[in-house]
């Protein structure tokens, strides 16, 4: 197992839930297929950018859209939530900052308001 890929603890979680429907197409392996729909949202990258040890990008992509739109995703984390009951804890502080150049208003555009953009240093 690679860093950040799931436990074994978590896939007991996830695995009973996933939909198990196959068209006569042998499924690929839905632990590596979320590892890489996992490893590309952590990255930030491309779907083009996931490495091939998690298979085909067009899998991936095609799992994530149509499980999005058929709601396993809400599902799989409220499952996960429930388990984890306050155990994990995420913290996000993005910090962005305006160039000095990007404050001003294009000859022609539309007039800055009273908006001050300084940050303390």
């Amino acid at each position: 197992m690679r860093r950040h890929e799931l436990t074994d603890e978590e896939w007991a979680v996830i695995a009973p839930l996933l939909p198990t429907n196959s068209r006569g197409v042998e499924r690929v392996d839905d632990r590596r297929v979320i590892n890489g729909i996992l490893w590309r949202f952590r990255t930030g990258s491309s779907w083009r950018d996931v490495p091939e040890r998690y298979g085909p990008r067009t899998t991936l992509y095609n799992r994530f859209s149509r499980w999005r739109q058929a709601g396993v995703w809400d599902h799989l984390l409220g499952a996960v939530s429930r388990h984890y009951a306050g155990e994990i804890v995420m913290i996000d502080s993005s910090c962005v900052r305006v160039h000095q150049h990007g404050a001003n208003a294009k000859k022609g555009g539309l007039p800055i308001l009273a908006w001050d953009v300084r940050v303390a240093a």
